[in-house]
């Protein structure tokens, strides 16, 4: 699969959005392949990981988040489901469940009807260890602040906010990937 063409249909400009998208994916499919390298017993799919972690954000081209020059109509909430479906279109199912289970440590339907989140009500939990990986890496960079990398106690502090679940989640993982 070349991720490249399919970054370059939904950014073909060559403006700050899509800088944004390529540092931060990039920044994660690094990490995420580093623990992946590093946990041979793991048998993760190195190759899927860095094609998933490079789309795992692709989604917020259609997001409302100026912050991060982010000019569509859709609640940032919403960017790894609208992801899921640009990616769907393009006939990567599984590639598609990564976009969908990323944000934050995965969103359990307690968490949609607690935080009255737009999202169809189901559980975007990270399953299988690819997905585990990046969702993992991806709590370590931010697109606000591209140029920074979170420790371990930053990227819990940062989970904190959004309840216990999540936190326990990351924290297992620690455990396992670290």
């Amino acid at each position: 699969m070349d991720y490249q063409k399919i970054i370059d249909k939904y950014y073909s400009s060559d403006d700050e959005l899509r800088h944004i998208l390529l540092t931060h994916s990039r920044q994660v499919a690094d990490r995420a392949l580093s623990i992946a390298r590093r946990h041979p017993e793991f048998g993760a799919d190195c190759a899927f990981i860095e094609e998933a972690a490079m789309l795992h954000d692709i989604g917020i081209v259609r997001c409302d988040a100026p912050g991060i020059c982010c000019h569509g109509t859709e609640p940032y909430i919403r960017h790894g489901i609208i992801g899921a479906g640009m990616l769907r279109e393009e006939g990567f199912e599984r590639h598609a469940r990564v976009c969908e289970r990323h944000t934050g440590a995965g969103i359990t339907v307690a968490d949609i009807d607690d935080r009255h989140l737009p999202l169809p009500r189901r559980d975007y939990l990270p399953e299988t260890i690819e997905e585990q990986i990046i969702c993992y890496a991806d709590k370590f960079y931010s697109k606000s602040h591209i140029d920074c990398e979170k420790t371990i106690p930053q990227a819990e502090k940062s989970l904190a906010k959004f309840g216990t679940e999540g936190l326990r989640r990351f924290v297992e993982w620690e455990s396992r990937f670290e």
